[in-house]
């Protein structure tokens, strides 16, 4: 192999001192619920929120004294480039990072806080990458690549040589795949220091681009995605072939279990993970029994999360779990009747959130009307309990379905 363990070890010592060691946690209240004892190494505490300031410092100090004077080139729409931004300005070398024209403007001006100039260039990051070449010959530019470069990766593989010393009986690592530079860099250095380690990879199951690759197949990528992080369509080469012999599998998480992940990391853990941060965990919510009674490891690989999303995110979970229910009355349009209800659902305990009340709907009897009211329950137990006690009184309702299914019930 190109890259050895020797090579991380000498990663580690470049990145001494300049990027946080960040802290293996245990995560007790998780780890009862699934039936293993997962191990959380919190990436999101780098100084950019990302395991990208690791591979991005290595890189940089690699460069000679002629390419730091010439200027570095990266291409990314999130946490690479800011962990490039900001060691290229603390090294003092210019910077220029190319990001697609759709990109939100907070992580533009991210980036450029930490001192580099951004084009925004091509509506997706292979046009982007387009770009970034044109740069490279244009302007003898040196690139920085998120993952296909020995540097990069063996500055990632820090992370796995960390979790090992902060706990040397892990049996399992979990690591997500975007390019897949972090599972290379983290399986060759757990399997230096563990042979029989097992190494996961968890990749968005939009995204499925390592775990075809690994066989030899045509993938087929797109759709929306929470895991933005690691939505890429092709994995390089030069990872396939670090990745292949080191791990067991790649494992793909739905939409649903990172939502649940993300949740869970909050709620549970206290901490925050953006989307491909959750993949880890969201791959055991989808299989716990397969990791019951073992110890494992998992990479929390950045808490970049848009706030919004991380409220979408909370709302829905909460549909999920039936502490949010929205139920729909058809009732007789005449005065006394919203007091009613509402007195009753105060009854029962339910904490009303907010009231829509119609009339004008052609599907409505001129007689009547429709109220739709969002109520907070403390659990499904409750919820099920308002519903059939408001039932029980003669009320004509419905609940609707929750983010979970597309139906009504």
């Amino acid at each position: 192999m190109a890259i050895s363990f020797d090579d991380i070890k000498s990663a580690a010592e470049i990145i001494k001192g300049h990027v946080e060691q960040t802290p293996l946690v245990s995560a007790h209240a998780i780890s009862e619920m699934l039936g293993c004892e997962l191990f959380i190494k919190l990436e999101n505490q780098q100084v950019t929120s990302s395991f990208k300031d690791r591979g991005a410092l290595v890189k940089l100090s690699s460069l000679t004294d002629d390419e730091k004077a010439r200027g570095v080139v990266a291409m990314s729409a999130g946490n690479h480039a800011q962990s490039v931004a900001f060691h290229a300005n603390r090294l003092g070398i210019p910077a220029t990072i190319v990001m697609p024209e759709a990109t939100p403007f907070t992580k533009v001006e991210r980036t450029q806080k930490h001192g580099a100039e951004v084009v925004l260039s091509g509506e997706n990051l292979v046009e982007a990458q387009a770009k970034v070449e044109e740069l490279i010959v244009s302007r003898n530019l040196t690139q920085v690549h998120p993952f296909d470069d020995d540097k990069v990766i063996a500055g990632q593989g820090t992370v796995a040589m960390e979790m090992l010393e902060q706990q040397s009986d892990l049996d399992c690592l979990i690591v997500p795949i975007g390019g897949g530079g972090l599972i290379s860099g983290c399986a060759i250095a757990a399997k230096a220091i563990k042979p029989e380690i097992e190494i996961i990879g968890a990749e968005a199951e939009r995204f499925p681009s390592m775990y075809h690759a690994l066989r030899g197949e045509p993938s087929v990528c797109g759709g929306a995605t929470l895991a933005e992080g690691i939505a890429v369509k092709e994995v390089a080469a030069r990872t396939v072939a670090y990745t292949k012999p080191l791990i067991s599998a790649v494992r793909l998480a739905s939409e649903t279990n990172i939502e649940r992940a993300v949740f869970l990391l909050l709620t549970r853990q206290k901490t925050l993970a953006e989307g491909a941060a959750a993949t880890g965990l969201a791959t055991i919510l989808a299989d716990p029994e397969y990791f019951k009674g073992r110890k494992v490891g998992i990479v929390l690989t950045g808490g970049n999360i848009d706030p919004r999303v991380l409220a979408s995110i909370s709302y829905r979970e909460l549909e999920r779990e039936q502490r949010i229910v929205n139920l729909r009355f058809h009732i007789d349009d005449k005065p006394g009747m919203l007091a009613k209800i509402t007195t009753l659902l105060g009854d029962e305990g339910a904490n009303i959130l907010e009231v829509s009340h119609h009339r004008m709907y052609l599907d409505i009897s001129a007689k009547g009307a429709q109220l739709d009211i969002m109520v907070e329950t403390r659990d499904a137990s409750h919820a099920n309990s308002v519903v059939e006690k408001l039932r029980t009184l003669g009320l004509d309702l419905e609940v609707l379905a929750n983010s979970a299914d597309n139906k009504r019930h």
